[in-house]
């Protein structure tokens, strides 16, 4: 027994050794298989770029071979994807569509994504070789998203750049084709490089730029005569004298058409040109001969047996009905398929158009309130503030309740034009949500206080009930948050008489540094009807014309709501009962500041600011401003010394010493950012307060940007105008004694 056990280990460990050697030895011949494949493609990219398309030829000849003996189908795949773009490269569209035809059977039955986007690649040339630039460039987007090679990248880059040249995208065109300049791609970097410089002489002709197209002809020159890319010298020498005669230098074209005479004229270029036609037919000619004998040979192996001659019969004349049949149908298929590509093209066109006209349309009626709505916030700036002075002086009681009247007509103008303002610059897309600290509470209680009086003259409550356990500092946007409550609770206050009016703010999930929160705005109001709910949040829409004529307002108010919680991912939802109120409510998701819940923040208290004494710099171009502004700083013991421009602030600040500077944004000459830039300079710690007439939301980045400590929108409340002058000056003094 010991003996058998014995013999049967030396049995197994011998077959071990055959299986391991042989494993080994097809493992080696598949690593020199490669190796040569690889070689081969290669020299074909070479011949390919030298412009050599019957060396080309035979090596990808020799790479079917090998595929075929090997019976690698995607060596044959890739065989075949370099057939159909030498053939395109040479004019040929059917012999190209023929390899890719037959490459796309073969990626049905297999899995392979650089295939697949390769295949992708070529369909996108095709079809940019027949006109179809749009169809191509959607073809090249999938095919990117198919493969991350970097070779094939950077060829759907080139191509783009030819799509866009054709479609007059200029600038995309250039993005690309400097990308490819300096392209760092191992196989075709000279290549690429001189195409694309090509290319950009081109664009460069078009747009009348000249000596750009000279620079961009002789660096494509330069990399073709250096590494042999023939078909690219020849057109950089046409672009070069194409160009020189347009701008009258017929020396320097002449030198450069006498090279391209000579060129052309080779004995060598015409022998050339005669090969490579031969053998590109005979290329055609030797691939339908094979397709033929392996038919034919399949034939001859049924014909062995005498048993199966009549079955073979059956067999063939099926086979040839079935051909014959799906020609047939293919014709047609691809009659219909380049007539519906017309049609969709011209469609493509039309709507191109005429979204281009809507952007157009959009543009300028977005230009058109933004000018309209300055224009005025600046003649309502001396309305609001005169009448605040006037006020301020102890009129007789029926001047007051006079003034009271212009003063509300003032603020609700302003109220308007603020609607509109908001409604232009959500339609234009130009509003994105910030993402800094705010303490929820405090931004809750100012929207409260701020309409306490509006509730106390309709005789309503209004409550805010605060959860608590809200972390203390929140990360979001305060701004457009306190603008949300202020048109909900706004509204709801507008709608309710002798009633309550609860805003209220729940904690419903915290996690890490992540909570999600519930508002709700709830009155028992007049209430919605159920048909008036569906349109209740479209713009100017405030249910019917009576409720318009009753209560007054612009209908705009829920339709901002709608759209700025869009910006935060929330949806407003509302339930309500005609007769019986309304509730509006949502959720938000917002960041917390974990690392500030116990830090106590410095709060300004604007009775304690001493103004007296105080001189500030007051720039402002418009006369009737530097007199409210004036007057108004007056009133707090403030002097002040008056800039008619920008120029004149830069000279005043350099020559005295102020306290705080208020400059106005828009002024000719220079801008008032370009003169705090201009300030800061030689100053860098006073006090530098934005006053525009323009939404604060607009341009806060680059007032900031360039110096600014704060920004106040005209016209303003006399008491945000103080507090903003109080914070900024005597900020640095308070945190010192916190």
């Amino acid at each position: 027994m010991h003996l058998i056990h014995k013999r049967i280990g030396v049995k197994t460990l011998l077959l071990l050794c055959i299986f391991l050697c042989t494993q080994l030895s097809f493992a080696q011949n598949d690593a020199s298989s490669t190796a040569k494949v690889q070689a081969i493609f290669d020299q074909f990219m070479k011949y390919r770029h030298e412009n050599k398309v019957d060396k080309a030829m035979e090596t990808l000849d020799e790479a079917a071979n090998i595929a075929e003996s090997n019976e690698d189908t995607k060596l044959l795949l890739d065989t075949y994807h370099q057939y159909a773009r030498i053939f395109l490269e040479e004019g040929d569209h059917e012999t190209a569509l023929r390899y890719w035809d037959r490459a796309s059977i073969y990626l049905r039955d297999m899995s392979y994504s650089y295939g697949q986007a390769f295949q992708l690649y070529l369909e996108a040339a095709l079809r940019y070789d027949e006109g179809n630039n749009f169809q191509a460039l959607k073809l090249l987007e999938e095919s990117r998203k198919l493969s991350n090679n970097r070779n094939l990248s950077n060829n759907i880059l080139l191509l783009e750049a030819y799509i866009f040249t054709n479609i007059e995208k200029y600038d995309d065109a250039i993005k690309n084709l400097h990308a490819l300049i300096v392209n760092s791609d191992d196989k075709e970097r000279a290549y690429l490089a001189a195409k694309a410089n090509l290319q950009l002489a081109k664009i460069s002709v078009k747009l009348n730029d000249y000596e750009e197209g000279i620079i961009h002809s002789k660096a494509a020159l330069e990399l073709s005569e250096k590494h042999g890319f023939a078909k690219e010298v020849k057109n950089a020498n046409e672009e070069l004298s194409d160009i020189y005669e347009k701008t009258g230098d017929y020396k320097e074209a002449l030198i450069f058409n006498k090279g391209l005479a000579k060129i052309k004229d080779s004995i060598f270029n015409i022998e050339k040109a005669k090969l490579e036609a031969n053998t590109a037919d005979d290329t055609r000619f030797e691939h339908m001969s094979n397709e033929l004998n392996k038919q034919q040979a399949k034939i001859e192996e049924l014909s062995e047996s005498k048993n199966r001659s009549e079955i073979t019969a059956i067999l063939t004349s099926a086979f040839l009905t079935i051909i014959s049949l799906l020609a047939v149908s293919l014709f047609r298929n691809n009659q219909i398929k380049l007539k519906t590509n017309d049609l969709l093209y011209t469609k493509n066109k039309e709507l191109e158009l005429a979204r281009d006209a809507a952007v157009s349309a959009m543009e300028a009626k977005t230009n058109f309130l933004s000018t309209v709505t300055h224009e005025l916030r600046t003649p309502l700036y001396a309305v609001t503030g005169l009448t605040h002075l006037l006020l301020e002086e102890n009129p007789s009681e029926h001047q007051k309740e006079h003034l009271k009247s212009l003063k509300f007509s003032g603020e609700y103008l302003l109220n308007f034009i603020n609607d509109i303002l908001q409604i232009n610059k959500i339609d234009a897309e130009k509003l994105e949500p910030l993402s800094i600290e705010f303490k929820l509470h405090k931004v809750l209680n100012d929207v409260v206080d701020s309409l306490q009086q509006n509730a106390n003259e309709n005789k309503t409550k209004l409550i805010l009930d605060y959860d608590p356990n809200i972390p203390q500092q929140l990360l979001g946007d305060p701004i457009k948050l306190s603008q949300i409550f202020m048109n909900l609770v706004g509204n709801a206050l507008k709608f309710t008489k002798n009633g309550k009016v609860e805003v209220i703010a729940k904690l419903l999930k915290k996690e890490e540094d992540e909570v999600k929160l519930y508002f709700e705005v709830r009155d028992n109001g007049i209430g919605i009807s159920e048909d008036q709910q569906k349109h209740i949040f479209d713009s100017f829409e405030q249910g019917s014309i009576q409720i318009n004529r009753e209560y007054g307002g612009t209908g705009l108010g829920l339709t901002i709501v709608k759209s700025l919680l869009g910006l935060f991912g929330s949806t407003i939802q509302l339930e309500s009962d005609l007769g019986h109120g309304s509730s509006f409510y949502f959720e938000m998701d917002l960041k917390c500041d974990t690392k500030a819940l116990d830090e106590v923040a410095c709060q300004l208290d604007p009775e304690t600011f001493q103004f007296k004494g105080l001189h500030l710099l007051v720039v402002e171009d418009n006369k009737i401003n530097q007199v409210i502004t004036k007057k108004m700083l007056t009133k707090k013991e403030i002097t002040c010394d008056i800039a008619n421009n920008g120029n004149e602030a830069i000279d005043l600040a350099k020559s005295n010493t102020y306290d705080a500077i208020l400059m106005d944004i828009h002024m000719p000459g220079i801008s008032g950012e370009e003169a705090t830039r201009q300030i800061r300079k030689f100053d860098e710690d006073i006090p530098i307060i934005a006053l525009t007439a323009i939404s604060l939301d607009d341009s806060l980045d680059s007032f900031y940007a360039a110096g600014c400590n704060d920004v106040v929108t005209k016209p303003f409340k006399p008491e945000v105008f103080y507090q903003k002058i109080g914070e900024n000056i005597f900020k640095s003094k308070i945190q010192g004694s916190v």
